[in-house]
């Protein structure tokens, strides 16, 4: 049994209508919210000024020491293109644990885990060349909320990123 927001329980899993439901993160950029999968968090902080790293793209924006293991940090309002990136006390760093990598996202707030049946979830929309929607998973449907799923491993991992060797992923 799992424990909605109001505290009412209800049946964890295989839900009745569409499937096995899946919990995310949800988490805002500027006006508009996504989600990720949850089991690729493993904490959030409140967020603290990285140690700049020289040459680095714009979106990274440094590293911290997080109990000893040195942690990339990424700024996805920069790298998604959603605004400029003001600092408040309601940006938080989502830590994710992705296998062997630890990387930090900055976002402008995290504002729940919720629970998606596959049939709340639209595929990613098609566009031209000009909109890479290669990291997007598709779009959630929430009562009247539109959440903007992330593949957020492959985005991480991708070359296009520098975390990684490219000859080890994409």
């Amino acid at each position: 049994m799992v424990q909605d927001q109001l505290g009412n329980s209800k049946k964890g899993g295989d839900g009745e209508e569409g499937g096995r439901t899946q919990e995310y993160l949800t988490f805002t950029l500027g006006a508009e919210e996504y989600a990720m999968d949850i089991l690729k968090v493993q904490e959030i902080r409140c967020y603290e000024k990285p140690t700049t790293i020289a040459n680095a793209p714009e979106y990274m924006k440094g590293v911290i020491n997080l109990r000893g293991h040195i942690v990339p940090i990424i700024d996805l309002r920069i790298k998604f293109n959603v605004g400029k990136a003001e600092y408040t006390v309601f940006t938080v760093v989502i830590i994710l644990n992705l296998g062997t990598r630890v990387v930090g996202i900055v976002v402008d707030s995290v504002s729940d885990v919720t629970m998606l049946r596959p049939d709340q979830i639209s595929p990613s929309p098609e566009f031209d060349a000009t909109v890479n929607t290669k990291y997007i998973k598709g779009l959630g449907s929430l009562d009247e909320r539109m959440l903007i799923i992330v593949d957020i491993e492959r985005l991480m991992l991708s070359g296009e990123m520098a975390l990684v060797d490219a000859a080890t992923h994409d």
